[in-house]
């Protein structure tokens, strides 16, 4: 597997919000944290390629929204926040070294953190960061590949992985609050810890999901159900509306 993600700049605190409220960010505490995910995700078997700095782009950190990638091609997005489509060059130019690049073009908006893969079907959020053009051209260009796009309802939060994230083989661990997991089409749900909203934003790889250390209840959830966890702290990264999937493209999973 290979990890592509990109440092955290100085203008983190400028960051696009949308359903937190701002207060300061602790930028060098933010540093060593994604230094740290990078350090774990290289321990489960990633090689990790930087992406080149972008000092003047705050929400560069978080390249899952810049493309979304199946084994067959990478979809390149363009986000439906204006501040942040000079990112997605970096991440295309890298991409192409990898495989068949894709892009979704004007009026169409897509941003990975709405993307959320399950087998050969990929639903994306209908949020206000990805339109209805966004779910039509990513499904055109997936097509080919014998996979279906389907658009998802979801409210309250910004991104549909901010609600939902899969657990492979078999299971969705979900705020209900947010989307309905009987969309999903999945037997085993589990349900974030009430107390938890943000929580269910996970990442697994190498058999090993991931958890925030802001979500002990959702984790100790996960775990009763045979889940092998591993707790990562990103709380400064949370200031930002981040979670742990939006800091990195993976390849090969």
């Amino acid at each position: 597997m290979i990890a592509l993600v990109r440092a955290v700049a100085a203008s983190l605190g400028r960051c696009e919000l949308s359903f937190v409220d701002r207060v300061p960010i602790d930028v060098p505490r933010a540093q060593a944290q994604h230094t740290a995910y990078a350090d774990v995700l290289q321990s489960l078997g990633c090689e990790i390629q930087w992406l080149a700095r972008l000092p003047e782009q705050p929400d560069g950190v978080f390249v899952e929204d810049t493309a979304v990638v199946v084994p067959e091609l990478a979809v390149i997005t363009r986000p439906g926040a204006a501040s942040r489509r000079g990112e997605v060059d970096s991440v295309a130019q890298v991409l192409a070294r990898h495989m068949v690049v894709h892009r979704v073009r004007a009026p169409a908006t897509l941003e990975g953190g709405d993307v959320l893969r399950i087998g050969r079907t990929l639903f994306v959020g209908a949020s206000a960061r990805s339109n209805a053009q966004g779910v039509a051209q990513l499904g055109e260009a997936l097509a080919p590949f014998g996979y279906s796009v389907r658009a998802l309802p979801m409210r309250d939060c910004l991104h549909l992985k901010s609600a939902v994230t899969f657990i492979p083989p078999d299971m969705a661990l979900v705020n209900p609050a947010w989307v309905d997991p009987a969309s999903l089409g999945l037997s085993r749900i589990v349900t974030v810890d009430p107390e938890e909203p943000f929580g269910a934003n996970t990442l697994t790889l190498a058999g090993v999901t991931l958890v925030s250390t802001a979500y002990p209840r959702t984790r100790e959830r996960l775990e009763s159900q045979g889940v092998t966890t591993r707790s990562l702290d990103v709380g400064e990264l949370h200031k930002a509306e981040a979670a742990l999937t939006c800091l990195s493209v993976i390849l090969g999973e």
